[in-house]
């Protein structure tokens, strides 16, 4: 068995923006494995915010023994990036090995079309209106604040997408004082969710806290071990592959997840179709469903995932799985 990795760029549509900054581009590592004349690919996207590289990551990744399996894989890195790529890569692997669709293996049903957010970058709260109503079609609608005038875009958003629903995506910009203060318009303007709106170090002030709008953990849930941290603080936890280190642990995060009450958002960082494919299959019957990461790239992968009216649709076979 041979594992390759190797960077990919791709172009967005436009300049995405958060509060954490701006970029023209999303930067990807692909892995492909091959085995007996077959290849498995995954694809993975580095956060800084976790002290992930482009370069730390392959290197973790060409540090694997060739023979690597995905049971011992779990145990050889940590949950991130790298596991990801590699334990979807894996994943697609055995399915080709074996002539099958990986939720076969997995024991799932075949994934359904889930309703997808849109992601509106950050901007001036009359380019952001202007954001919404050219997006106004789509049902469901996702903004970044953690800015001094989230209300102010919050407003001119609704302004301009009146019947969409919408989430917030605070990116640990808040602080309990200012969610407490918010709470209230976020319930006047119809706003289904609230991600992260505390730093991950400190949101045990969410403890006791009304919540009328329902919270999600986003950086303050990795894998199965964040979830004895978040009670009393979250109703929704956010499964993300390059968190959780691949769709193995991703599966079980979202059925320990379900057991102890909580509802589950599947998101995405930026990444292509490969990225967002195995993450169609952990999404299915989430509340909310946040794998937007192809619509907001000028470029793709060949047989990329389709979006319609639907949703998102499972992948392909000749994209993975």
């Amino acid at each position: 068995m041979t594992i390759t990795v190797q960077k990919d760029v791709f172009k967005l549509a436009q300049v995405f923006t958060i509060s954490r900054g701006s970029r023209t581009e999303a930067k990807v590592l692909t892995v492909k494995i091959e085995r007996d004349g077959h290849v498995g690919w995954g694809e993975c996207v580095p956060y800084a915010r976790y002290n992930e590289t482009l370069e730390s990551v392959t290197a973790e990744i060409e540090g694997l023994p060739a023979d690597v399996t995905r049971e011992a894989l779990q145990d050889l890195l940590p949950a991130g990036a790298a596991r990801n790529a590699v334990d979807c890569a894996l994943w697609d692997l055995e399915a080709k090995k074996a002539g099958k669709r990986v939720w076969e293996l997995a024991g799932l049903p075949a994934p359904e079309p889930e309703i997808t957010a849109y992601t509106l970058s950050l901007a001036s709260p009359e380019e952001m209106q202007e954001q919404a109503a050219k997006n106004a079609h789509r049902p469901l609608l996702k903004i970044k604040l953690g800015t001094p005038d989230d209300m102010v875009r919050l407003e001119a958003v609704r302004k301009g997408a009146p019947e969409a629903r919408i989430i917030v995506d605070a990116n640990e910009g808040w602080s309990a004082e200012v969610y407490a203060d918010l709470a209230p318009h976020l319930v006047r303007l119809g706003v289904d969710l609230v991600e992260q709106p505390l730093p991950a170090g400190e949101d045990d002030a969410l403890i006791g806290m009304d919540r009328p709008v329902p919270v999600c953990a986003d950086e303050s849930c990795h894998d199965r071990t964040s979830l004895a941290k978040l009670k009393g603080k979250y109703d929704v936890v956010n499964i993300k592959l390059d968190k959780t280190g691949g769709l193995t642990e991703a599966l079980k995060l979202r059925e320990a997840a379900l057991a102890e009450g909580y509802k589950v958002m599947v998101g995405c960082m930026v990444g292509s179709s490969l990225a967002m494919a195995p993450a169609t299959l952990v999404a299915q019957g989430a509340m909310v469903t946040d794998l937007d990461g192809p619509l907001l790239l000028a470029e793709d992968r060949d047989a990329p995932l389709t979006f319609d009216e639907a949703g998102v649709h499972g992948p392909e076979a000749a994209l993975w799985g």
